[in-house]
């Protein structure tokens, strides 16, 4: 596919996507959404860890309003039905660890987009907040599953009806995301730890995602049996034999993926 809002780059297992409207923030529109939803497919048989940044100072300023002519006239229930559950489901359902890398504001779909990635890691510049309401909207793009399991329902409930900036680092101490690092550290970081997966036990990886999210809707018996199950699957891996192997040598597993 040839890319036109986004970048998308593969170098040492990783596959990096760049969302490139800088001069929108980043804001989403029809072709960006469908390009992320192309890309994460993609990425799965041509990396093994998925990340998501933007171009410029912002990470995602949320739906375009201008996209497509009078934002009066955006059928917003089509939208969300046709562009962002499809891009939603594939993020979601990546085979990959996806790691969502905030390099700048996120905003609206945007800070819930991020929020839709296995981890999401934050420079200390960057802020996230539920703008919706500002303009006589409801959370969407997943806000309303996603904060209330992070932050609970009183910060969920505060964040959405005030809209206020959530600050990278309040959002890391509220446990809305897994880190929130110096501005200047930032790119460095994000990529030791994208690196760090990438050469990781894929397989387990996968069941890692799969048990965590179920666990929601799990009571604990039939979670210890996906556990047990997904457990017997990871251990009938190469990288489990490799893993165990190189405990008792002593030295550094090298992982295949498989």
């Amino acid at each position: 596919m040839d890319y036109q809002a986004i970048k998308l780059d593969i170098a040492d297992d990783i596959a990096t996507i760049t969302l490139s409207r800088p001069e929108v923030m980043n804001a989403l529109n029809t072709q960006m959404r469908a390009e992320i939803t192309h890309a994460v497919k993609a990425c799965e048989t041509e990396a093994r860890v998925v990340v998501m940044t933007g171009e410029g100072r912002a990470f995602c300023s949320g739906q375009d309003l201008g996209d497509g002519g009078n934002a009066a006239n955006i059928d917003l229930e089509r939208t969300l039905r046709d562009e962002y559950i499809p891009m939603l489901r594939v993020i979601m359902g990546c085979s990959l660890p996806t790691i969502a890398a905030v390099n700048g504001p996120a905003a609206g779909a945007g800070a819930n987009l991020a929020l839709a990635a296995d981890v999401v890691i934050a420079s200390e510049d960057a802020y996230f907040v539920q703008a919706f309401t500002r303009i006589g909207l409801i959370p969407d793009a997943g806000g309303t599953y996603w904060l209330p399991r992070q932050v609970g329902t009183a910060r969920a409930m505060g964040a959405a009806l005030f809209a206020d900036k959530i600050t990278a680092r309040q959002a890391a101490d509220w446990g809305m995301i897994y880190e929130a690092i110096e501005a200047g550290a930032f790119p460095s970081h994000w990529r030791a730890r994208a690196l760090h997966l990438a050469k990781g036990p894929t397989v387990a990886y996968r069941h890692l995602k799969h048990a965590i999210r179920e666990s929601y809707d799990n009571d604990l018996e039939t979670q210890l049996l996906l556990e047990a199950q997904l457990q017997g699957k990871c251990g009938q891996t190469r990288d489990f034999q490799e893993g165990v192997v190189a405990f008792l040598e002593k030295r550094t597993a090298h992982y295949e993926g498989r």
